[in-house]
């Protein structure tokens, strides 16, 4: 049986945790050559080591895709590795807790420089390359705060209803070219960053709980769900879907 992105390559931003991680595992399992990116090496490099010696193919990238001049040598190093791109995975982000009050001009600069500006140079850098390469697929991180509003969450949930929105125009502009843009919209997901926030609270495990009892399914997501997800939308056989923002949050927002 073929592998579903033979023949592929994709480049995965935030690839050192979490669910860039589990992308680029399940991205390489399935014959993709992956470079992953962020702003720290050594779990990059870990990871690539990893998926390098069961046989897959992957490279470290370090990156800060706030910066224009970083996202520039990611795309030339992808390129001068790989020698084409097709898929593009927009991950790479930042969490901040607060509200509109409580959040410093800094804090807000911050999160909208990654969350977001990260995805538009990202895409804009790897856009002429995709389009050489006959088509592609972008695949944004967002998350279901870019859906709907949740207390405290003022910044992140701007730079996340941000990511849904610049998916669709950006599908709109682009289709024409095969390339096809959709945004995961993940609920709480189990991360090191989701296991850090609930070890902060008062009680972590009754805020865990109660966190639980707001998913129809029962349980949080696991970086896997969302890479099983990203796999689909990475594969031809999403060929004919774009424009989409996914709600993969265990039936958080069906109430």
């Amino acid at each position: 049986m073929a592998m579903r992105l033979e023949n592929k390559t994709a480049l995965i931003t935030g690839g050192g945790t979490g669910i860039g991680r589990a992308c680029a595992e399940i991205f390489a399992r399935e014959g993709a050559g992956v470079i992953i990116a962020g702003r720290r090496l050594e779990p990059l490099e870990e990871v690539a080591a990893a998926i390098t010696a069961s046989g897959g193919r992957c490279l470290a990238q370090r990156c800060d895709v706030s910066r224009s001049r970083d996202v520039e040598q990611l795309l030339a190093q992808t390129l001068d590795v790989l020698g084409s791109l097709q898929v593009v995975v927009n991950n790479a982000g930042l969490w901040l807790k607060g509200s509109a009050e409580e959040t410093s001009e800094a804090d807000w600069d911050r999160i909208i420089s990654v969350n977001l500006t990260g995805v538009f140079l990202v895409s804009r850098a790897a856009i002429p390359h995709l389009r050489r390469a006959g088509g592609g697929s972008i695949i944004n991180v967002g998350s279901i705060l870019g859906l709907v509003g949740m207390k405290r969450r003022a910044a992140y949930a701007a730079s996340k209803g941000g990511v849904t929105l610049l998916s669709k125009a950006m599908a709109l502009d682009l289709g024409p070219d095969n390339i096809r843009v959709n945004c995961i919209c993940p609920g709480i997901v189990e991360t090191d960053l989701v296991r850090e926030l609930l070890r902060q609270s008062v009680d972590p495990e009754a805020e865990r709980r109660s966190r639980i009892e707001q998913l129809a399914l029962g349980r949080m997501g696991k970086p896997t769900d969302v890479a099983r997800l990203a796999l689909y939308l990475a594969s031809d056989e999403s060929s004919w879907m774009t424009g989409a923002a996914i709600p993969l949050d265990a039936g958080f927002t069906a109430a």
